[in-house]
Order: structure tokens, then sequence, then C-alpha cells
């Protein structure tokens, strides 16, 4: 390639996330002198956001106030001034930890998140990055790209598709020692394909989706292989001494195995909500408290709990297929058009008379009603139950209300709808 047409290839693709939408999560590819600095970002905002932990810990109703942003903006460069390490990071990362910080606040206040509690390292690995312009990425071949970061230089990312046009990105560091980009952006969503099509999904363990439609979809799950792989780690690590090499060696190792899962489920929950959003105007699902229904059953030292095992590997059944995730993703690309049902009774009332008896439920994919005799896969029962709105009473009356909440929000393996 001549140089002039390599400056025109180059000023035409720097400056390209000003273009472009959708998902913004890019896998980060920093040399092991990057990654050192990167790390040091991350031990840094994690420690000033530790610091705005405390101080907020010491607060009590009646005292006084504790500190604001603008207080503690002003505590933090006498912080720099003082040491040394904190002075040779960026100012940038550390003052928007505390940035983040008062909106974690804002949002426990407002009611609609957790109070902000510690970050450990290991775990809580990351750091945001505002003032974002179109120079501060570029784009160097068909496959790789490059982001400007602050005390670090120019680090090369996977360009897997256009970068959303964004003001602010965070990296992060997952615990199988993965480096990521997110550009903040919101992703487009799906619009309506106006068909008047109407669809239930049931969520379960066995089957993790079924849809009215008759569909069955099950969560990619771990291979047997893969399965007798990390019981071998799992045992090995137990038998590792905490703090050696080895047991860290082994530790990194299960983390690979998990986020390979991880990933394999994340990606067909993005495919099979995107195939939802598009075939249906209005997605109902069953209005299911995930987090309550996960829930530890160990109890305390004076009420121990009972059937803890069994309790304990149901909730990682319920986690591996990704009932919460799914119904988020779906509201977030179809905001407006996912419906949540009550769930009361869906598996057990009979989509063809409507009947409702525990007894019809012969066991976990058969369905035949006592009343009228109706055969259907249990599933596939429900999700057309759900379809329906119905959310029938003990009785088996219609319920007093309408369909419950209709959530506006965003949302996504692969499902012939």
């Amino acid at each position: 390639m001549h140089s002039s047409a390599h400056t025109n290839y180059r000023n035409r693709i720097v400056g390209a996330v000003c273009e472009g939408h959708g998902v913004s999560r890019f896998r980060l590819m920093p040399t092991s002198t990057q990654a050192a600095a990167l790390s040091q970002h991350c031990g840094q905002a994690r420690y000033v956001w530790n610091l705005a932990v405390e101080q907020h810990n010491y607060w009590r109703r009646g005292g006084r106030s504790a500190p604001s942003y603008l207080e503690q903006a002003r505590q933090l460069t006498d912080a720099r001034a003082a040491s040394d390490w904190l002075r040779a990071g960026s100012q940038m990362v550390q003052q928007q930890a505390l940035r983040d910080f008062s909106q974690a606040m804002s949002n426990y206040f407002a009611g609609t998140h957790r109070r902000p509690s510690w970050r450990k390292a290991g775990r809580d690995e990351g750091f945001r990055i505002v003032s974002l312009r179109a120079g501060h990425v570029r784009r160097l071949s068909r496959k790789v790209g490059a982001v400007r970061i602050p005390k670090v230089g120019w680090v090369r990312f996977r360009w897997s598709r256009r970068p959303p046009y964004a003001k602010s990105y965070r990296v992060t560091l997952d615990r199988s020692k993965r480096w990521h980009i997110a550009f903040a952006s919101v992703p487009a969503t799906i619009p309506s394909p106006q068909n008047g099509r109407i669809v239930g999904i049931d969520r379960g363990v066995v089957v993790s989706i079924a849809l009215s439609t008759g569909t069955l979809s099950h969560a990619p799950a771990a291979s047997p292989a893969e399965a007798r792989r990390l019981l071998k780690l799992q045992r090995r690590i137990s038998r590792a001494k905490p703090g050696s090499k080895r047991r860290e060696r082994i530790k990194n190792a299960i983390a690979r195995m998990l986020a390979r899962q991880v990933d394999r489920r994340r990606d067909w929950i993005e495919k099979a909500t995107t195939a939802l959003a598009r075939s249906f105007d209005i997605i109902r699902v069953e209005d299911l408290r995930v987090r309550d229904m996960t829930r530890s059953a160990r109890g305390t030292k004076q009420r121990p709990g009972v059937g803890v095992r069994r309790k304990a590997s149901l909730n990682r059944r319920i986690l591996a297929s990704g009932w919460g995730q799914l119904v988020r993703r779906l509201q977030e690309k179809a905001p407006g058009r996912v419906e949540k049902v009550r769930a009361a009774y869906t598996s057990q009332t009979c989509h063809s008379c409507g009947h409702v008896a525990a007894e019809s439920r012969k066991s976990q994919a058969v369905f035949k009603c006592v009343a009228c005799g109706h055969t259907a896969n249990a599933d596939i029962n429900a999700a057309r139950n759900i379809a329906a709105g119905h959310a029938v009473t003990a009785r088996g009356g219609q319920p007093v209300g309408g369909p419950a909440n209709r959530e506006p929000h965003h949302a996504t393996s692969p499902v012939n709808c």
C-alpha cells in the first residue's frame, strides 16, 4: 500500500468510535507492561473507593453528614500530594472512582440498589475513563483496534465490530485474567415486527425456556469431559497450600473453565432474546423473583435449614439457566413489549379447559388434565397459559387484575420462533 493511500485509510478509521450503536464490550490485548499499568489503575481506583466506603461507614443518623463528592475530591488532592503511589497514577481514574461511589450512594438512597460495599482485589478489578474523544480510538487493521488509556498509552483491542458512539469507557479484568473494555452507550432497541403475535415463555431447569409456539431450548452446559476436569481441579485446589503458586495456577485454570461456560450462556441468551424480539409483538414471562428463589437454605445456627445441599443444587441449575439475565435482556431489546404474568398455578392449569389440579402434572415433562384428558408437554402447556395472560387463583378463577407489570427495558441461543 502506498503511503498516501495508507494515510487516507488511517484518516477514515481514526474516530470511528463516533459512529454506530450496539453492544460495546471488546476484548483488550495489552502487553505485559501495559497489563501491569492497568492493574495499578485498578488497585488505585479500588483503594479510593474503599476509603470512601470507610468514611460513610462512620456516619450515624443525627450526627455530622458524610463527606460529599466535592469534599472527597479535595481530600483526594491532599492524599495525592502526600502519597507517591497515588500521585504516580491517573487523577482521572481516581476521581471517577469517587464519582462512581457518589452515584452508588444516590442509587442506594433512591431505593433502586443496595448499599455500596467494599471492593476486593481479584474480584472487583476495573476503572472508568471519561472525556473520550474521537481520536482516542483508532483502527489498526481489519481485526485490531487501539484505544488511548491515560498513563498507559495505546492499548490494542479486538475489533470484532464498530465501536459505538461514547463519551466514556470502563476497563475491567475478570477472574480468568482477561481484560475487557466497555464503551458506555445505550444499545439500539429492536423494532416491533408489527405482526400481532404473542408468545409466552416458561423458564425451567431441565428445559431452560419453553415457548408457547412449541419450541424448547436448552442453555449450553458443560460437557462431561469439562465437568470431570472441573471436579479434578476443585479437588486439587482443596489440597493446595494457601498462598502458593500452585494454588494460584489451579485457581486460574478453574476461572478460565467457568468463564467459557459463562460466555456460552451469554451468547445463547443474546441470540435467543434477539430472535424473540424480532419475531413477536408481545412477550410474556412469569413474574419470578429469581434473587429470592436462589437464596441459600442454610438457615442460622439456632435454626439450621433442611435440604441445604438439595436447595444449593437447585440454585446452581437456576442460575446456569440464566433466568434473570434472559428477562433483563428481553426488556432492554424490546422495551414496552415485555409483560410479566403472575406465576401461580401456570404449570397446574389445563390450557384447553382451564381446570386447575396438581394431579394433572404427571411428571416433569408430561401434563394430562384430570378433567378433560388433554395431554401435552408440561412446559409448553405452562407457556401457553403465560401467553394467554392467565394467572389463575387457587380455585381456578381468573385474577382480579390483568397481566402484571409492563416494564420497558432492553432484550437477547438459537431459538426457532
